[in-house]
């Protein structure tokens, strides 16, 4: 796909790859503009295309108990605001095939998450609504599996789909980036890495999934280093207090000085 087709996306010409950034979870109106606000000032500052992402509801807990949301209306109302009030494009995930067609009306791209790729039904209804759709990789998919996931948002004729790598498996409690999986992929859609989902750490006792954030420079740059096109971070100015995911988020403190970063080693890799 051509990224150009998400509405509003900007900085299409500067030759840097794209971004998914933004909160795990919608928490407020206050908590998404706030964060929304200071990577339309990075992105803009660096010339990166970006997506601001927030997920308006969180279907795939460890424990019932864990937080799923704000209200699925409340949150893809903030969606929408966030969306008008900086003038960028907004992703977020669904998990049935009602929430397509309802997130539809108020996001730029549908997002299915990695537990649900397989689900044929939900990938039709996301492809069907027209909308860019990203399909997160299984982590217990192999990249080259991922051409048939991808076949069906193009045989319902839509050609904006991207993949998105988060990690795969390894053992009971760890994920880790097979980094020969992006090329790949490239060969059937747009090819992301998510960085931050891919060093979690599920399946904890306490039913809270745990993360590696001090990895995420390395993640990041390799992914970038292996011709990543795009990149997918979450992030919060209060990770531990973060009602999802903290555990793995990026601090939006740190967000610029990573992203400085990033784009100096995607110009050097552009030379070759």
């Amino acid at each position: 796909m051509n990224i150009q087709s998400i509405p509003q996306i900007k900085n299409t010409s500067s030759n840097n790859f794209f971004l998914l950034a933004g909160p795990c979870a919608i928490e407020g109106e206050e908590m998404a503009m706030k964060i929304a606000e200071r990577l339309v000032e990075i992105t803009t500052k660096l010339e990166i295309p970006f997506v601001f992402k927030g997920s308006f509801k969180k279907a795939n807990r460890s424990r019932i108990d864990s937080f799923s949301g704000i209200g699925d209306e409340k949150a893809l109302q903030i969606l929408r605001k966030v969306s008008e009030t900086f003038h960028i494009p907004t992703v977020t995930d669904i998990h049935t095939n009602e929430d397509a067609d309802k997130a539809a009306q108020y996001v730029d791209v549908l997002q299915i998450p990695a537990f649900l790729v397989r689900q044929t039904d939900l990938v039709v209804a996301a492809a069907k609504t027209g909308k860019t759709v990203n399909l997160k990789k299984g982590q217990f998919m192999s990249p080259e599996s991922m051409k048939h996931a991808v076949q069906k948002v193009l045989d319902c004729d839509n050609k904006n789909v991207m993949v998105t790598d988060r990690g795969t498996m390894f053992g009971y409690q760890d994920m880790i980036v097979d980094f020969r999986g992006i090329p790949t992929m490239q060969n059937y859609a747009t090819t992301v890495l998510d960085v931050t989902h891919s060093l979690q750490q599920p399946n904890q006792t306490a039913g809270v999934t745990g993360g590696r954030p001090d990895m995420i420079e390395t993640i990041a740059k390799a992914g970038i280093a292996v011709g990543v096109d795009g990149l997918f971070i979450e992030t919060h100015f209060d990770p531990a207090n973060a009602k999802s995911d903290g555990a793995n988020m990026l601090h939006l403190d740190y967000f610029e000085g990573l992203m400085t970063k990033l784009v100096a080693i995607r110009k050097t890799i552009n030379q070759f």
